[in-house]
């Protein structure tokens, strides 16, 4: 029995809560980024800006101190430093909070550069702990001794004597004399291992990178030693961590003459410079693998005087100027090199102060381009700042430091006075206002840009740490004088040995940039940036400092300026900085202190409650509100280092206890802000500072994975593919654990934070605004939870996927999904869709890799599900069984039983997940069931899966609904038919195999057949009606009409009718359908609408031929159709087809009439030659403009126009024109000399003729219309017509042509005969006087054929007595020609005497016609 699903809570809402109105009329007065305006973020609303007196707002709950300690005056606003956030959206949880995410990766990276706090001028700003050593930037957590068998060898030195480091592989060294000693002093025991081959006293020793290619790749430094007569270049390895380095002879050593060689610096590159005491040339070392023509293997030169000039010594040395001799000798020497490698610059410091700057400007070439003296730096440090006793012309600069391109733009060199003042130098070249140069080019000017004075003294730094404002400049302080050796490392960290009374020890003093008030007053607009650093006092004993050097890899929060020296970004991301100082006793270790540390040191030895307030409300001062509440969490969740012998974690459950009582007292509370007066939303919460805080943690745990990819692939020296992780596994655990121990606190303290403790914090709401902030802070809380889940278990499952030999895999992945994974970033994988996806599909082929290996999936799908159970559900475990089945199947093709059950159980556990199974694991289990012959398996499988994707049935209503654009139903019909299209690959394939298999054999199916029935049975079964659509669609696309037509179901009516209206083929299929069946009616409706459609680019022609057929099924009769019916359609139908043909009369008159352009006729026919116009449309735009009468007669037909006027005018027109036509055709004909056998220039008709023609076509077209074709006014016309214009037998016509034609149309004698009787009483022009004899004529014409008519068919009755009368008044009219022509004096004409005979005759007819005799013998033939 299935289990019912439980309830499961809502994301981001209450059940019991009213969800707010949506408010789309909220207002922005005065714009995004005015004043006063709330920020946005991705859940919610930025915290209200505090100031520096509100952030020392004792927490919500807890009575304030009796008797608080005094606070200086509140600083400038600080703006809470948060990522704007957009309006809520129906996003994911886990993509709200990975947009959160990425906003305050961006905010972080938003860091000052060391240009904008290091501005003109000068600061003395310090903290400096000396009362409160737990603020202390820096402390040592171990001192190595010096190994006794170096005091041992000390005491064998007879002359010189040096030590020294090398933090970078953790060496320290001494030379005594000609011995080089090495030993790692972080080991307990160390050994000294060195290099004794030199006969001569060694001055210097350097450790620098090697030149690429010229030595083997164990080689990963260089020693270089130099000795009274020679430099040497020694190789140095490291094979294996805790093996000793060993030394190895490059045989590569050069003579340096007598010059001194006391300074050797290396760059990145592997060239290496050197200098003495005795001059400030600077030297190169070179060497190359082999010896060349033009160079030796290993070489010297001399840049600073090159040529014959560096073998001959110094005239000045020799023969000095005549002043000298009266003065102490002052020979300017070397005091100090360094190398910036970011810009290829080189900077030595002279005894005298001056600082040379040279550019390394390719291989083997080193340019000076700066000389900087100490006059000139004073002279522009004047321009800064008043007069300071620390600056005069009697100090000395006693060290450099270079600042790389990374860390600033402009500055290049910190300088160290004797008197402990840093001067930062800038250096710029004409690139800089000259596009055309490459910003690589050399410096060519260096200036003074900042002073940074030392502390006030000890005494006057006792103050109350980091509480004054820090406005006062004191210049003239002499708490480091004097200072003998500095160092200056990113981000800023300095270190100066200073020598008081007793010479012979040293005390240090080390500070650092307070990254945090750096951050916080970069974050707040209008706030001015300071270069605020805290320090203090390093104690060493009775020794002085021999060497400083970093350890640890170089410091850099990011690859630019901008975000470089964020170092509370990187706290949990990499290890603090350790710096190592050598003096006489020992190697002391000094380790960076981060802000967590600090924090989780001052909370532990806080006195009480009110001390613990009043240490949390002087980090809120001094580093806003978020930083302390988000350091808070850290230290509450294990973060932090409290001075105690380095635990990297807190280990007291008190500072723990005390850091979680921070979080939640100090952490604010979501409020509502200004709405304006419109209705308050979810949108204007600004959410609590905890919120914000529990962001900035979580961003911090995962800042270096978070853009990172989660693969690289190469390629090993067997030329296979080899797939690493770009981010170690011991990073990953540590996040991991980290992040898991944030999950287990928010778990621990969900009833006391205010968003997670659910609907019980409802019960404390006073207000509506205060219900819908708590909603808004527990949608945020919630989607950072969210992310973490998936974080967590990303982690795990990149770490299970390299556990399971991830380049095995990774190889059987197709070439798209390889592409994805190598393109895999960890935030894809945490928190996007596609990321989960492919993870799926590794999932899948970590199980494939197993079950192909024997292992059982059940044991390796737990394991997955136990490690990353969002990657592996439990519908998953099932797909993994019901492939395990397959693939058990596969092996069984030779046991019919058990291979059926296999399929079918397979099958079912197919069908039980069929909604969440993806389209991949649909596709290969189709394959595989059409590989194993189950058809109508695979076909089942695709019909659950999509009936399961769409369970709303939301792809039927939108089919129903005509497919409209941008609907989100169509996406699940996108769903379903994907599952559809693997229907119709199953059925292609058996259309393949039936080509060669039969399906019956000695009358029986065959195997083939049975199954081909089978698939089929399912097919056409089915009765998902969004299937059979898609399936009678692929039906039409593969051309298999016939077998649509064949199918007897409803849904192919409605398929068809639903697509007819849209697409033409599908219509004429549908009339196709409707015929094989006898339902006539219906597809003349189709071909009706079709043929009247505008939708569809159908040709006129086709349109008229589509009406005729219509026409045609119209008349036939239809089982269940009415007569009335079927007689509206048919009548529709002829009227469309009349229309349809005057369309067409028009079309073929427009394209050749001579009087239209060419353009206007493509423009007629596009518009003609389409759907069928209204008569309106064609009567208005072209028959009455043109002047068609033809056409005009056949619209008044179709129209049913009645008015008389008009339609005769209209045929007078049309007389006339045709006979206008004529003439102009005869013309034409005329002038091209009357050819005969000329195609183009054809012998034009006699106009009565065309005439005759015209009057012809529009009685059949109107069948003699009464109104259309008035008789009497046609005739009485064409006989005017043929006497007017002499269309008679004078041109060789029959006089009678008027009769005749009418006689051809049917028109009946008696219409005929009573038309030509009105016009000979009538007696009007022209048929007045001799001309009357022509319709006399006419009447014996008519009245002749019409008595041998009667005669033949014997229908004489019809003729009357009138008939008689009528002969009468013709011989009466013929008699009267007669008297006129005897009193004129001519003759009776032949043809007058032919027609009394015939009116005589038709007399005599007629009498005894209508007497009935008969006897009389009168015959007409």
């Amino acid at each position: 029995m299935a289990t019912t699903t439980p309830v499961r809570p809502v994301p981001g809402a209450f059940l019991n809560t009213p969800a707010p109105a949506a408010d789309p009329l909220r207002r922005d007065l005065f714009g995004a980024g005015a004043a006063g305006t709330t920020r946005r973020g991705p859940l919610g609303t930025s915290p209200p800006r505090q100031t520096a007196m509100n952030r020392l707002t004792t927490p919500a709950g807890r009575q304030p101190s009796p008797t608080p300690r005094p606070l200086p005056p509140a600083g400038p606003q600080a703006a809470p430093l948060v990522a704007a956030q957009p309006a809520a959206d129906n996003t994911p949880p886990a993509q709200k909070a990975a947009r959160f995410i990425n906003d305050l990766l961006q905010l972080d990276g938003s860091f000052p550069d060391l240009d904008s706090y290091c501005r003109p001028g000068a600061s003395s700003d310090y903290d400096l702990a000396v009362v409160d050593p737990a603020w202390a930037p820096f402390h040592k957590p171990a001192i190595y001794p010096m190994p006794d068998e170096v005091f041992h060898r000390f005491q064998g030195g007879q002359i010189h004597t040096k030590m020294g480091l090398f933090p970078e592989v953790h060496l320290a060294y001494v030379h005594i004399d000609n011995a080089l000693y090495l030993w790692d002093y972080t080991s307990p025991e160390p050994e000294l291992f060195g290099y004794e081959d030199s006969p001569h006293r060694i001055t210097a020793v350097a450790l620098v990178p090697p030149r690429p290619g010229v030595f083997v790749d164990t080689i990963k430094h260089m020693l270089v030693v130099a000795t009274s007569t020679e430099v040497i270049l020694l190789g140095l390895s490291q094979d294996n961590a805790g093996q000793a380095p060993r030394i190895f002879s490059t045989k590569m050593s050069v003579h340096k003459g007598g010059m001194d060689v006391s300074f050797i610096v290396g760059s990145a590159d592997g060239r290496i410079f050197f200098g003495g005491t005795t001059d400030t040339d600077v030297h190169e070392l070179y060497y190359q693998q082999e010896e060349r023509w033009f160079s030796s293997r290993v070489g010297k030169i001399n840049h600073t005087h090159p040529g014959w000039s560096s073998a001959l010594p110094n005239p000045a040395a020799i023969i000095p100027y005549p002043s000298a001799l009266w003065t102490p000798k002052t020979n300017e020497a070397l005091a100090d090199m360094v190398i910036d490698d970011s810009r290829k610059l080189l900077y030595t410091l002279s005894t005298k102060s001056t600082i040379r700057t040279y550019h390394m400007d390719g291989q083997n070439k080193l340019v000076k381009c700066i000389e900087k003296d100490k006059l000139s730096c004073l002279r522009e440090i004047t321009h800064m700042i008043t007069r300071s006793q620390l600056l005069t012309d009697q100090m000395n600069i006693v060290s450099i430091s270079p600042i790389h391109s990374n860390e600033a733009s402009k500055l290049h060199l910190m300088a160290l006075t004797d008197t402990g003042c840093r001067i930062f130098l800038s250096a710029t070249n004409t690139a800089s206002y000259m596009s055309s140069l490459s910003s690589n080019a050399a410096p060519q000017s260096m200036q003074v840009q900042f002073v940074k004075f030392p502390p006030r003294s000890e005494s006057a730094a006792a103050r109350q740490l980091g509480m004054d404002n820090g406005e006062v400049l004191d210049t003239n302080s002499t708490s480091l004088v004097t200072s003998r050796l500095g160092q200056r490392f990113a981000p800023g960290y300095f270190f100066d040995a200073v020598t008081k009374e007793d010479k012979l020890k040293d005390r240090i003093f080390v500070s650092a940039p307070e990254s945090g008030r750096i951050r916080l007053a970069g974050a707040t607009p209008g706030a001015p940036l300071r270069y605020h650093e805290h320090a203090s006092w390093i104690e060493i004993g009775a020794a002085r400092v021999l060497a400083i050097g970093l350890m640890t890899p170089p410091f850099a929060a990011a690859g630019q300026p901008m975000g470089f020296g964020n170092e509370l970004a990187v706290q949990f991301d990499q290890a603090p900085p350790e710096f190592a100082i050598m003096t006489s006793e020992g190697i002391q270790i000094l380790r960076r202190r981060r802000l967590v540390d600090i924090f989780a040191t001052v909370i532990r030895k806080a006195p009480g409650e009110e001390g613990i307030t009043e240490e949390v409300r002087r980090f809120i001062y001094l580093y806003g509100r978020q930083e302390t509440i988000s350091t808070a969490l850290a230290v509450a969740c294990g973060q932090g280092n409290d001075l105690r012998n380095g635990a990297p974690r807190v280990l007291d459950q008190v500072t723990q206890d005390r850091a979680r009582s921070t979080f939640i007292d100090f952490g604010g509370q979501p409020t509502v802000g200004e709405t304006d007066g419109q209705q308050i939303s979810i949108d204007s919460v600004r959410l609590s500072y905890r919120y914000h805080a529990l962001g900035s943690y979580l961003t911090r745990l995962i800042r270096r994975l978070w853009k990172a990819k989660v693969i690289v692939q190469g390629i090993d020296a067997a030329s296979a593919v080899v797939v690493t992780s770009t981010i170690s596994m011991a990073k990953l655990n540590s996040v991991q654990d980290s992040l898991d121990r944030l999950r287990n606190f928010l778990h621990a303290n969900r009833g006391v934070i205010q968003g997670l403790s659910g609907p019980q914090d409802l019960s404390t709401v006073r207000n509506r605004h205060e219900e819908i902030a708590i909603q808004a802070e527990h949608q945020g809380l919630h989607a950072l939870q969210r992310l973490m889940e998936g974080i967590s278990e990303g982690i795990s499952f990149v770490v299970m996927l390299f556990d399971e030999r991830v380049s095995d895999i990774f190889v059987r992945l197709d070439p798209p999904t390889q592409d994805l994974l190598r393109n895999l970033t960890y935030e894809q994988l945490f928190s996007q869709t596609t990321g989960r996806d492919l993870a799926k599909i590794l999932v899948k082929a970590i199980v494939n890799r197993n079950i192909e290996s024997g292992a059982n999936v059940e044991t390796v799908a737990e394991a997955l599900r136990r490690r990353c159970g969002s990657f592996c559900s439990p519908d998953d475990v099932v797909i993994f069984k019901a492939q395990e089945h397959l693939k058990r199947a596969s092996e069984q093709v030779n046991n019919p039983n058990v291979l059926r059950q296999l399929l079918n159980d397979s099958l079912r556990l197919f069908e039980r997940v069929a909604g969440n199974l993806t389209f991949a694991n649909l596709e290969g289990a189709v394959q595989q069931y059409v590989g194993l012959q189950y058809y109508a398996g695979a076909i089942e499988l695709c019909l659950k899966v999509a009936r399961e994707k769409d369970r709303g049935n939301s792809a039927l209503s939108w089919l129903n609904d005509n497919q409209p654009a941008n609907d989100p139903r169509e996406a699940a019909f996108a769903e379903r038919q994907r599952c559809y299209d693997f229907i119709h690959e199953v059925l292609t394939h058996l259309d393949t195999v039936s080509t060669r298999e039969a399906e019956m054999m000695d009358g029986r199916p065959t195997l083939f057949g049975t199954k081909l029935r089978e698939a089929y049975d399912v097919v056409n079964g089915a009765g998902d009606e969004v299937f059979q659509y898609d399936l009678y669609e692929w039906y039409i696309a593969r051309g298999f009409t016939e077998r649509l037509l064949n199918v007897d179901s409803p849904h192919v009516v409605t398929f068809l009718q639903k697509l007819a209206a849209t697409h033409r083929e599908h219509a004429e299929l549908l009339c196709r359908y409707y015929t094989m069946r006898r339902n006539f009616y219906a597809a003349a409706e189709v071909q009706y609408r079709l043929a009247e459609s505008e939708e569809f680019d159908i040709g006129l022609e086709d349109r008229i031929k589509l009406l005729g057929q219509a026409k045609a099924n119209a008349s036939v009769a239809t089982i269940g159709v009415s007569p009335q019916l079927q007689q509206v359609l048919n009548h529709a139908v002829a009227t469309m087809l009349e229309i349809a043909h005057i369309q067409d009369d028009l079309l073929r008159r427009l394209l050749a009439d001579s009087r239209i352009p060419d353009e206007r006729k493509d423009e007629a026919e596009g518009i003609l030659n389409g759907p069928i116009r209204s008569l309106n449309d064609l009567w208005n735009s072209y028959v009455s403009p043109a002047q068609y009468y033809d056409i005009s007669l056949l619209v008044f037909h179709v129209a049913d126009h009645h008015n008389p006027r008009a339609i005769a005018d209209t045929w007078r027109n049309l007389i006339e024109a045709a006979h206008e036509e004529v003439e102009a055709q005869e013309q034409e004909w005329e002038a091209a000399g009357r050819p005969r056998d000329n195609p183009n220039v054809m012998e034009p008709p006699l106009p009565y003729e065309h005439v005759m023609a015209k009057v012809q076509d529009i009685a059949h077209r109107t069948s003699l219309n009464d109104h259309i074709f008035p008789i009497e006014f046609i005739l009485t016309y064409l006989c005017r017509y043929s006497i007017e214009h002499g269309q008679d037998e004078r041109i060789g016509a029959n006089p009678a042509w008027p009769v005749l034609l009418f006689l051809n149309l049917h028109v009946p004698y008696p219409s005929i005969t009573r038309v030509l009787e009105r016009i000979l009483d009538a007696q009007e022009a022209p048929f007045t006087g001799r001309r009357r004899k022509v319709v006399v004529g006419w009447i014996a014409e008519a009245l002749l054929r019409w008595a041998r008519e009667a005669e033949t068919q014997g229908t004489a009755g019809g003729i009357g007595r009138w008939v008689e009368d009528l002969l009468h008044r013709c011989q009466e009219a013929l008699e009267e020609i007669a008297h006129l022509d005897e009193r004129s004096g001519k003759p009776h004409a032949a043809d007058t005497q032919s027609l009394f005979a015939h009116v005589r005759e038709l007399q005599g007819w007629v009498q005894e016609t209508l007497g009935g005799r008969g006897t009389t013998g009168v015959r007409l033939f």
